[in-house]
């Protein structure tokens, strides 16, 4: 039936009836794209010679829609049919009319782009490329230009689809192509650039070299003509793009060339110099490692040609900080030369965007660039063609981004880094910046706002002092009619920037003029804008009333105007949800800072907002709000509507939507301690009973707020006998269930301790019961398999809170009843001795138990337990009591170490926990005590247990943060002790003192820290691996300490990255061997510490010189090694994504090996386990690679990707990750 349908479509387009072939043609082709056509034999011959037919159809709609008919057709027909029909568009190609040659060449591009399978390609391919080479080579006569133009192009489109199948075919095409580039024709030239750069992609090294060394021997020939080496530059340039990195060996003979014809070409060459600098920017991001040794050349080209303007003068070029408005307007016609053919601006717009390619690819430049590029850069700000000048602002960008990227997460400048060099440039950047706002076009003041927008990311506070000559331009951008809607985006962005960075009295002289602009784009009608102005607003308004108390700023004035022009958006229901919001959060702000002075409008404000927090869509935005307005020290006057607020409140805590409870908790938190006695008692009782149900270890964040409300509850003196009653029989259970959970910690533990310390505190409940409740969590039932560490550590520091809670009488009576157990319970292994010993050493850091005789003695008699986990207790026990009483305990722990040779392992556990409690208090230890400790941890430095001497280091390295002066001369010492042991001590004890805090230690350590640091070439492997873990902590902590010290110690680093074969061993166990590499330890910490060192130091780190050889290895070692190797590599991806580039090719082997290794049959599930885990590891490494621009230059990486797409439980693996 369908057959007999598609012969009579067939009859009409045979029709002599223009309209009824088109109409005819265009059912052929609904036909065509149906799922379940499939054409018989006779069929397809029918069908394909009817759209060959039909493309030299007279009406050009008609053989349009045969074009169309041939996508859907090759997937449809059988291959042979495809590759007749490719052998007789090539014939019309070739030997046709030239009217036919058009619709011939894109049917052919057609089916190119269409062909269904590698197959059906290959045949396609074999009968084509020799009758398009032919095209290609034939003597250029007339016509035959078009010809072979059209013959590259599809040869273009066959070579970048499926040049990887035509591997015998490619020293032919290239000895077909390369003299084209020779013709006088200069399309045939342009085109071939293009065919030749297809084709590199997939050319063997050897023919890359060949096609290279040919068009470096045309560019060096003498007496070529201009145009001639201009499509030799564009050449080189296009082959760089095409193979990346692979490149990099034939920069030698390339580079030179260029920058000499940059220099010596004729003035009004410049296209030459456009497309020579064209090729440095493609060397500079694709072959960082080889084009190194140029930079410096290429910087000072750079710069040289960014103010290249031959035909140009100006007289006025010096920097006149003439700031008159008027006649900086009329200056403007100095500025208006135009000249149609001057075309020196391509030139300049080159050099500034290889000067960005050299910013981004070389970090480690930065404070060079700074010195030599950066005033250069400024001064072209005055650049007169728009274009050039918006690639300057972009360049210019891209400095201040590098320099973000470099220097992230440093606080101070040091003196030459690239932040205090760009420091000093702020005055300059700030007129030559001012002069671009003043001018007449939009697209100058949106760069340069989007300069001034990176700086203040960069340097929050530089603007300080020049507040004043950026207000107009603000002004200006935001109140003239003229501007578009992306500059006073962009205006309004910087402004919010810059008001929430600086101090509020920097604006004061300016708020007037600030306002009035601000307010006005509150009232825009684009959405985008108002949203914008709305966020302004709300920075607005803590500038204006930074303080309640102040009085240094009269901000009365600007209370009602702002006031009004949110309330007109709060009230406006027919606007985008985004302006809303804005509005919502903008009017709590108001509220909670000018609520004083708005006492009149409070009852038309307030249930508009209330009502806000009914819709759905604006709830949490709204509940939000109210939290900044409870929390006011104002204490605005909520009587209107706050029954309402906390009956809504209550209501969503039940709600699914987690940060709508999380927001309400706070909130309620919020309104309950600012208007607790006008709340009714039996609205508490209801947020209690909510409360309980979302008290649990399966959210923790929650749980701490949740229990963070109880305790503002129940601190409300009116409530107490209710709440007390209702917080007893609904959140005491669940607190008393939290209490065990293993993964209670930080934020939640602290707040149940306040949640019991507040309990007892509320009345009618019993201190000892509530004491025998906790204490009775510790005794889990039977088939639970026992407490946790953990929930024992939990337990005791709740009991800890809740006898301080009530005072000395209840507290020694619990002590001595916590006693009592150790002396009745000495010699068993019970839950009971065990958590008594932690809640005396709880109680004992928290209040001295001095007057408790003997205590001392009875914990530690427990040191003689058989059970590990009584001893270690007892040993944190002995050492939190110290801290009460350090003058009657320290002592006592002193004299049982040196006399105690079977206990010192866990007497030094309770001296570390009295150390590290002094350093994280601040508290000073007495001179003598010092001295002592000092003398008896050394002598534990040489400890043949490796656990004695870990705990050594740390008591050294915290009691160097308490006495650094005494501390780093008697370390530094120690560093040529003849022991290896004492060596790596002394260096770990170093890295335990260089926390994230500042401390007194710093300055002193600071000149020292390089003799530590260098012991990473010791001898010994436990030493090295001591200095690189130091290295590792101080490049997290402290990374301006050894910024200096990288260039020497980053090859020494790198060095323990490579696999030793002296430190591999094999072990004989008999019945088989067992080898033991004592290098990977070493080697993963190696790794890490690079790691790290690309977060905080990257521009002292050349990443090209570490991929390869370094990271290469780490790619193919060891589980341990891999890991953090997949890490660093998806960070070098993201931040040095160019120097990734270069070297693809060779780190696809390993990553392909990991992603395909299958663990053996009878492997355990901990191994089969950790391979998945490697799996996933590697494929979050190569989703960063996947998002590297340029990377399908790289044929290895593209055929990873496409096999990983044929395995569906790989490829779905990948999704996965890629979408986290």
């Amino acid at each position: 039936m369908a057959n007999i349908y598609i012969a009579g479509i067939l009859e009409k387009m045979t029709g002599k009836d223009k309209d009824y072939r088109y109409m005819a043609t265009s059912d052929l082709l609904n036909e065509l794209n149906k799922e379940g056509f499939k054409p018989d034999a006779e069929l397809e011959v029918k069908l394909s010679n009817i759209v060959l037919q039909q493309l030299d159809d007279a009406a050009g709609d008609v053989s349009g829609l045969a074009v169309k008919c041939l996508a859907p057709l090759v997937k449809k027909i059988r291959e042979s049919q495809v590759v007749e029909m490719t052998v007789k568009l090539c014939d019309k190609l070739l030997n046709g009319k030239c009217h036919h040659r058009d619709n011939a060449s894109i049917a052919l591009k057609t089916i190119v782009a269409e062909l269904p399978s590698v197959s059906v390609a290959q045949s396609v391919i074999a009968s084509v490329s020799p009758q398009l080479i032919r095209g290609v080579t034939t003597q250029v006569q007339g016509t035959n230009t078009e010809i072979k133009c059209e013959c590259l192009d599809i040869l273009c489109d066959v070579l970048h689809k499926y040049g990887s199948l035509m591997v015998s075919d490619h020293e032919l095409l290239l000895g077909s192509l390369l003299p084209q580039l020779s013709l006088n024709q200069a399309s045939v030239r342009k085109k071939t650039v293009s065919c030749i750069a297809s084709l590199a992609s997939c050319l063997s090294e050897d023919l890359l070299a060949k096609a290279t060394v040919e068009v470096v021997r045309l560019l060096e020939k003498k007496g070529t003509k201009p145009e001639m080496t201009r499509t030799n530059i564009q050449m080189i340039g296009a082959l760089s793009r095409a193979v990346g990195y692979r490149f990099g060996p034939h920069l030698g003979d390339t580079v030179p060339v260029l920058i000499n014809y940059c220099t010596s070409s004729s003035e009004n060459d410049e296209e030459l110099r456009e497309y020579s600098f064209q090729a440095l920017e493609s060397f500079l991001l694709r072959c960082p490692r080889d084009i190194a040794v140029y930079c410096d050349e290429i910087l000072h080209l750079s710069l040289d040609y960014l103010s290249y303007d031959p035909n140009f003068t100006d007289n006025m070029e010096e920097d006149t900080d003439d700031d008159g408005l008027e006649e900086e307007e009329d200056e403007g016609s100095a500025n208006e030369y135009t000249d149609d053919e001057d075309v020196s601006w391509k030139v300049r717009r080159a050099a500034a965007k290889c000067l960005a390619a050299l910013i981004v690819s070389r970090p480690e430049m930065l404070s060079k660039i700074y010195e030599e590029a950066c005033p250069k850069m400024i001064d072209r700000f005055k650049e007169r063609e728009e274009n050039v000048k918006m690639d300057v602002f972009n360049t210019f960008t891209e400095l201040l981004r590098q320099t973000g990227n470099v220097t992230k997460g440093q606080t101070d400048i040091k003196e030459m880094s690239p932040r205090w060099l760009l420091k000093q440039e702020v005055p300059k950047i700030i007129r030559s910046i001012t002069k671009q706002l003043r001018e007449k076009s939009i697209k100058t003041k949106i760069g340069a706002f989007a300069v001034l927008k990176e700086l203040v990311v960069v340097l929050p506070d530089c603007l300080a002092d020049h507040i004043g000559s950026l207000i107009p331009g603000i002004e200006k951008a935001l109140l003239d009619k003229s501007a578009s809607s992306n500059l006073k985006i962009e205006a309004l962005v910087f402004t919010r920037l810059v008001l929430a960075s600086h101090a509020p009295a920097v604006f004061h002289p300016y708020v007037k003029a600030l306002s009035s602009s601000i307010l006005s784009a509150v009232g825009e009608r684009y959405y985008k804008v108002t949203a914008e102005a709305l966020r302004v607003c709300g920075e607005l308004v803590r500038v204006v009333r930074p303080d309640i108390e102040g009085h240094a700023f009269d901000f009365k004035p600007y209370v009602h105007p702002i006031y009004k022009a949110i309330m007109s958006r709060l009230t406006n229901q027919d606007q985008d949800q985004e302006v809303k919001e804005c509005a919502i959060s903008c009017m709590g702000l108001v509220i909670s800072t000018f609520g004083d002075n708005l006492r009149g409008e409070l009852p038309s404000c307030l249930p508009v907002l209330v009502d806000r927090m009914g819709n759905e869509i604006t709830r949490l935005t709204a509940v939000k709000a109210f939290a900044v307005i409870a929390a006011s020290p104002l204490r605005v006057d909520l009587s209107c509507v706050l029954e309402h607020v906390i009956g809504d409140l209550t209501t969503f805590l039940r709600k699914a939507n987690r940060p709508l409870r999380q927001a309400t908790l706070g909130t309620l938190n919020s309104t309950i301690v600012a208007y607790g006695d006008k709340i009714a008692s039996a609205a508490y009782e209801v947020i209690i009973v909510e409360l309980s149900t979302l008290i649990s270890d399966s959210d923790l964040h929650m749980t701490a707020l949740a229990l963070e409300l109880c305790c503002t509850l129940m601190a409300d003196r009116r409530s107490i006998p209710n709440v007390g009653l209702t917080v007893r029989n609904k959140v005491l259970p669940q607190a008393l269930m939290l209490v065990k959970s293993t993964l209670l910690q930080g934020q939640a533990l602290w707040a149940l301790q306040n949640f019991f310390a507040a309990l007892i505190c509320s009345a009618n409940t019993s201190f000892d019961s509530l004491l025998d409740s906790l204490l009775s969590t510790a005794k889990p039932p039977v088939q639970s398999g026992g407490i946790t560490k953990q929930a024992l550590f939990s337990i005791a520091q709740c009991v800890a809170v809740l006898c301080l809670s009530v005072g000395d009488q209840k507290c020694s009576s619990t002590v001595k009843m916590l006693m009592d157990i150790l002396k009745d319970d000495g010699a068993s292994n019970s839950v009971k001795q065990h958590l008594a010993l932690l809640c005396l050493g709880e109680i004992g850091r928290r209040k001295d138990l001095s007057t408790h005789a003997h205590i001392e003695s009875i914990v530690i008699e427990s040191f003689q337990s058989p059970f590990e986990e009584i001893k270690s207790a007892a040993s944190y026990a002995l050492g939190n009591i110290a801290v009460g009483n350090l003058p009657k305990y320290l002592p006592f722990i002193l004299d049982q170490i040196d006399n105690q040779q079977k206990k010192q392992y866990l007497l030094l556990h309770s001296l570390k926990e009295v150390i590290v409690r002094q350093s994280v208090d601040k508290a000073e230890f007495q001179d003598s005590s010092v001295d002592k400790i000092l003398s008896l941890l050394f002598n534990h430095c040489e400890s043949e247990e490796e656990g004695v001497r870990n705990v050594v280091a740390e008591c050294l390295g915290k009691i160097a943060l308490i006495e650094p002066a005494k501390l780093v001369p008697a370390l530094k010492e120690r560093i040529t002790s003849q022991t290896a042991f004492t060596r790596a001590t002394v260096v770990i004890a170093v890295k335990y003192a260089m926390v994230e805090r500042p401390e007194k230690i710093d300055g002193i350590i600071s000149p020292e820290i390089s003799s530590f640091l260098m012991l990473v070439k010791d001898a010994d492997r436990h030493v090295r691996r001591a200095a690189v873990l130091a290295l590792s902590t101080a490049a997290h902590n402290k990374p301006n300490l050894i910024k200096g010290l990288l260039p020497e110690l980053l090859p020494l680093l790198y060095d323990q990255t490579i696999v030793k074969k002296e430190l591999i061993r094999t072990v004989d166990l008999g019945p088989f061997k067992h080898i033991v590499d004592d290098g990977l330890e070493l080697r993963k910490a190696a790794f890490e510490c690079v790691d790290t060192l690309l977060d905080s130091c990257l521009d002292q780190v050349n990443p090209s010189s570490f991929i390869i050889p370094f990271l290469r290895s780490g790619l193919d070692d060891h589980y341990d090694v891999k890991m953090p190797c997949h890490l660093i590599l998806s960070k070098l991806a993201d931040k040095c994504p160019s120097a990734v580039l270069a070297v693809l090719d060779s780190l696809v082997d390993p990553l392909q090996k990991t992603i395909n290794f299958r663990p053996k049959q009878d492997a355990v599930k901990q191994e089969v386990d950790r391979n998945e885990d490697m799996i996933r590891s590697a494929l979050r490494a190569i989703a960063s690679l996947n998002r590297i621009s340029g990377g399908d230059c790289s044929l290895k990486f593209k055929n990873l990707m496409s096999e990983m797409a044929k395995s569906q439980a790989l490829w779905e693996k990948y999704c996965s990750i890629r979408n986290e």
